[in-house]
């Protein structure tokens, strides 16, 4: 039995969060109700109702966690580099390495149903990080190493690269036994897709 905790009031949120993903962890997005949550964290079961209406609002704050987090692992991994081509490839490898580091966050982002409710944290941090994707086409566009078209589509084909790669990974569906090997193939498939994409210019 989870031993109940004490917590400073300011700090409610962030515990009920850790506790989701914890839980998260165990039984996915879905199959677990703000009971279990609080038991988790060891407070009361009416403490979540301080922060979260409802489980749909709980998961929109972790969603929005994931987005808020992915969106810095792109910019992190691009930072790394110059020039506009070695950054959007940079950025494709963040995430694909956000997706392994942080599963709980993956699953709620793309897994769970999508918010039926108005959750503009959600909604601000998910066009943040498909901002910086977008940004990344553009600048290439724009230095010509990668071909003219509307952004957005480029964008999206490669968003469902990465994203293939990611799920691929997590479900163990790639018969690699270890992160850097994932991540090897991951540089593998961009620069070859990247290849089709300047070619095709």
């Amino acid at each position: 039995m989870t031993t109940r905790r004490p917590y400073h009031h300011g700090n409610l949120r962030r515990v009920l969060l850790q506790a989701s993903i914890r839980l998260i962890a165990q039984v996915g997005p879905d199959a677990f109700t703000l009971r279990e949550v609080a038991r988790m964290a060891g407070v009361s079961h009416n403490a979540p109702y301080r922060h979260f209406r409802d489980k749909e609002s709980l998961l929109a704050a972790v969603a929005a966690q994931g987005f808020t987090q992915l969106a810095r692992s792109l910019q992190e991994h691009a930072g790394r580099h110059r020039g506009a081509l070695a950054r959007f490839r940079a950025a494709g490898e963040g995430y694909v390495e956000f997706a392994l580091r942080w599963p709980q966050h993956f699953a709620v982002m793309f897994d769970a149903p999508p918010p039926q409710g108005n959750h503009p944290e959600s909604i601000a941090a998910a066009s943040q990080a498909f901002g910086a994707l977008l940004g990344h086409i553009v600048e290439c566009q724009q230095e010509r190493s990668l071909p003219a078209g509307d952004p957005r589509r480029l964008a999206l084909a490669a968003w469902s690269l990465v994203h293939g790669i990611a799920k691929l990974a997590g479900a163990a569906r790639l018969g690699m036994n270890s992160k850097a090997e994932v991540m090897r193939f991951a540089r593998f498939a961009i620069d070859a897709s990247l290849r089709g994409l300047a070619s095709s210019r």
